[in-house]
């Protein structure tokens, strides 16, 4: 790993402000879990159900440190690269996808012996979905990032722009095939299920080269014409 890549790493979760961001992260995937235990039937709580919600919950926050990422290239006095910069925000997705796969763990284990006759079906499967998931969730906010000067706008257009997208084609009954292609609550709901085919995992590409590769890249080159 280079000296760049390392420095941009460190950034990520180099100030306070940024761990408190990821503790209140943790901490509303923790409370969602909680609750979903305690006013779920038992034929519901299984870790794919728990997954997919508090997964969902915070991939909404993990944005954020895209965001603020960028903010630093915005502020920096001497030559920060772009590409380390953007890299760097899967520590973070990481970080959020492995904790709470693990709160998600704990919290099923903790729960009382008449749970639902399978309730680690395709865990494996959604454990990886689940990181998958908050990375591109972190690469959403850094593409938004480089596009949107201003940090607030960014973030609510990571939130408006793929519900957006997912109700318009949710609104139009012949285009509704097309949601786990293009947007990424389409393909969330298949990686948080676990219930994933050779198709799905095609589809979640697509949305990653979208929503991940082709977003960024629009972004580098919106900065770099600035």
């Amino acid at each position: 790993m280079d000296v760049l890549t390392r420095n941009a790493l460190r950034r990520s979760l180099g100030t306070r402000a940024r761990r408190w961001l990821l503790a209140g992260t943790l901490a509303a995937g923790l409370f969602c879990a909680v609750a979903l235990v305690a006013a779920a039937a038992p034929a519901d709580r299984t870790f794919a159900a728990l997954s997919g919600t508090v997964q969902s919950v915070m991939s909404v926050l993990t944005p954020l440190f895209g965001i603020l990422l960028v903010r630093d290239l915005r502020r920096a006095s001497s030559t920060v690269h772009v590409v380390p910069t953007v890299l760097a925000v899967v520590l973070p997705a990481v970080v959020i996808g492995v904790v709470g796969v693990l709160i998600c763990a704990a919290t099923l284990a903790l729960t009382p012996a008449d749970v639902a006759d399978e309730p680690w079906r395709f865990a494996g499967t959604v454990a990886v979905g689940s990181v998958l998931v908050q990375i591109v969730a972190g690469l959403v906010g850094t593409g938004l990032g480089l596009l949107l000067r201003s940090p607030v706008v960014a973030f609510l257009a990571t939130i408006v722009l793929p519900l957006g997208l997912f109700g318009l084609l949710e609104a139009v009954q012949a285009l509704r095939p097309a949601q786990p292609w293009l947007t990424p609550l389409g393909s969330v709901h298949h990686l948080l299920s676990g219930e994933m085919s050779l198709l799905r995992w095609v589809q979640w590409l697509c949305v990653l080269l979208i929503w991940g590769v082709g977003l960024n890249a629009a972004g580098v080159a919106a900065l770099r014409r600035r």
